[in-house]
Parts: structure tokens; sequence; C-alpha cells
């Protein structure tokens, strides 16, 4: 396989950046099943003050690439949570959900089908992976959020003057736009899913997990309730666990499988 570092000047950023694909082109997985039929690409996205190589670092992504014939791209979204800021040099969402899948379909040859192609992502990137796939479904079939950083729930009720352990009012509000309009805005996960189903199109399916004792978790059960309610192709799992890798590790691998077969089953 190859582990490949781009730099290249992206549009959406007003700058250079640096993304990470591993591509499994050599052959090593010839003999496997997946092997037979076209790649499919999955963006996985990191957590909030994280980098794209955290994956690298603290997971077995790397051997999933070549057992399931899976390229795999890692881009650096700062602490933007993959969303479009006003300000110039500031759209994540698009850089994710358009732009990038464009330059590499076109670089490497990689289907630009949105069966073939996913985001996934953990706790900040989470919330991008929900997020990229909703506003983007013409571009992505699936999307999986381990630990999903679901606080959009409580964007609505920050003040200024207010901040949490992560950060406060004005980084929010940078992020996600003025609070008292966020129900309604390209920001909000929900408000996504009700224009797709609005013009009749098509939701892309959802994978989310969270650990039992995860601060996230109130917030990932009200976001799996409201796709239940939708009736948007949902699998959701909770099971003991905290925020970190050690939790994340056991639902990747099934999350994958699940991308490429559509069973999480081996």
């Amino acid at each position: 396989m190859a582990y490949i570092n781009i730099e290249y000047f992206s549009d959406c950023l007003k700058r250079q950046t640096t993304v990470k694909v591993i591509l499994p082109n050599d052959g090593m997985t010839q003999g496997n099943p997946h092997y037979d039929r076209p790649m499919k690409t999955l963006y996985l996205l990191h957590g909030y003050t994280g980098i794209g190589e955290d994956w690298i670092w603290n997971s077995q992504v790397m051997e999933y690439t070549g057992r399931y014939n899976l390229c795999v791209v890692l881009p650096n979204g700062e602490n933007s949570f993959f969303l479009d800021g006003v300000e110039t040099g500031r759209k994540y969402a698009s850089f994710v959900g358009k732009e990038l899948p464009a330059y590499l379909q076109k670089t490497f040859g990689l289907s630009a089908a949105p069966e073939d192609n996913f985001t996934g992502g953990l706790s900040m990137g989470g919330f991008g992976a929900l997020h990229t796939a909703l506003a983007f479904p013409e571009n992505f079939g699936k999307a999986v959020g381990l630990s999903s950083a679901l606080i959009s729930y409580r964007i609505a009720e920050m003040k200024p003057g207010m901040d949490n352990a992560a950060a406060n009012y004005e980084y929010y509000r940078l992020m996600f736009g003025d609070p008292d309009k966020f129900n309604e805005s390209d920001n909000n996960p929900e408000e996504l899913v009700r224009r797709i189903q609005k013009a009749g199109g098509k939701v892309p399916g959802i994978y989310m997990a969270c650990g039992t004792e995860d601060f996230l978790l109130d917030s990932n059960r009200t976001f799996a309730d409201f796709l239940r309610e939708r009736n948007v192709k949902l699998i959701y799992h909770e099971s003991t666990g905290i925020h970190d890798f050690r939790f994340w590790n056991q639902y990747l691998e099934p999350a994958i499988r699940w991308l490429v077969t559509g069973s999480e089953e081996a």
C-alpha cells in the first residue's frame, strides 16, 4: 500500500494544505473478497485539537485499508468542526465535502459515485462526518460518527460571556454562526436532514456509536432518536466506554465493514 503526503493549494482554505492518503494500490489485497470490486474511499476526520495522523498513531486503519480495498483520506480541519465559515479561507465543509474529493478523484482515478464515498470521524470529526455527508448527499452514500460532538444542541443556548471547559462563546459563534439563528442554519445536521427529505432526496445511511460513560452520550441519543423519527437508515450502538481510542477502536472495523459491504458481520 502507499502512504502519501499531499500538499496542494486549497481554494476553499485559501492556502497550502496537507492531506494524508492511504492507498491500497500495490496488489497486497489480492486473494480477499474485496479485491475484485472497485475501490471505495473514506474521508476520516479527527477530533478537537487533533490532526489527521491521530488515526494512524492510535488505530489499525492502515491495516483495514488493505483488508477492505479502501482508500482512506485524512484531512486536517484544525478546530473548525469541519464547517464553512463566512470568513475568507474557512470553508472546511466545502473543502472536505466537495473540493478535496474532486481533486483526489481526478488525481488518482477514484470513483465519484456516492455509493463509493463515505465520511467518518470521532468527536468533533464525528460531527463533521455526519454534517458533511448531510450537506453533500450527492457525494456521499454513508457516514460514521463515533462519540460525535453533537454540541449543536447547546449552541442555541450560548450567550455572550459564556464558556465551558473546551472554549468560549466567541469560538462557538465563529464556528457555528449566530446562536439565535443556528437551528435553521446550514450548520445544523437536523435541519439538513429535513431539507433533504423535503426535497425528496436520499439521506445518507448513518452509523453511530457512543460510550455509556461518555460526556456526549445524551446528545448522541438525541440525534439518534431524531433520525429514527425521520426514518433515516441508522445503526446505533452503545457500550461501556469513555471518550477515547479504546472505545473508538471497538467500532472502527465494524463500521468500515458496514460502509463497504452493508453489514457489520465478518
